[in-house]
């Protein structure tokens, strides 16, 4: 994947790019809601004469690139929360995903990105947010599920994944004990042990089951 930087001037319409110093504390993820715009032609849209709204974004990414589009210590109108000191507008860094093209591949290439400017930064996925996080509005959309949010789960499932297949070298692992026998080692991620369920649940005598269509774990004995 492509990362670029071609951020819209200061003083563009409706204050798109208002140039407020921003120290981000979290990464707010969005759905463009455009089935047929790329990320080139949402860059392309904050700087659209046609374009009438203040709403704007730092980063876009699709099946092929991600594009910057306002440097990332500087505030922009995606959370919908207004200008307050805490709001998401000011301390949260937007990242819409294109609804275009390969959606999977785009995912994928979100997935990437957000895990790597969450390990830049020390950060886990507590850091992330939804659109709907701060003004209840129904966005990412795509991962809405009905108000399960099924999709929101996965991909944070996903970016955490992603974070500790870069990171597995440097994890502190954890020794697990069943009974008192020793199975394979988990690992310890923001203060939770990862345990291997297969491992447990057999030396439990328990039966291990998978549904990858459902993304459902059971154990049953």
């Amino acid at each position: 994947m492509i990362y670029r930087k071609d951020h819209i001037p200061k003083g563009t319409a409706c204050n798109r790019r208002p140039a407020l110093f921003m120290e981000a504390t979290t990464l707010t993820i969005h759905n463009t809601g455009n089935e047929e715009s790329s990320a080139a032609n949402e860059r392309g849209w904050l700087t659209n004469a046609s374009n009438k709204r203040q709403a704007s974004f730092h980063i876009v990414v699709d099946e092929r690139e991600a594009i910057e589009c306002i440097p990332l210590n500087e505030c922009a109108w995606h959370a919908g929360d207004g200008s307050g000191s805490k709001s998401g507008n000011r301390t949260s860094i937007g990242i819409e995903i294109c609804e275009s093209g390969n959606y999977a591949k785009a995912l994928d290439n979100a997935v990437k990105l957000v895990a790597q400017m969450l390990r830049e930064r020390g950060w886990g996925v507590d850091r992330l947010r939804r659109h709907w996080d701060w003004s209840g509005k129904i966005c990412p959309r795509l991962m809405y599920d009905g108000g399960k949010w099924t999709g929101w789960n996965e991909f944070k499932s996903r970016v955490a994944a992603e974070l500790a297949s870069k990171e597995d070298d440097d994890l502190e692992k954890a020794k697990v004990y069943v009974n008192g026998e020793k199975i394979e080692d988990g690992f310890i991620l923001e203060g939770r042990v990862y345990v291997p369920l297969r491992a447990a649940g057999e030396a439990l005598g328990a039966k291990v089951g998978w549904d990858n269509k459902e993304k459902i774990a059971t154990l049953t004995k």
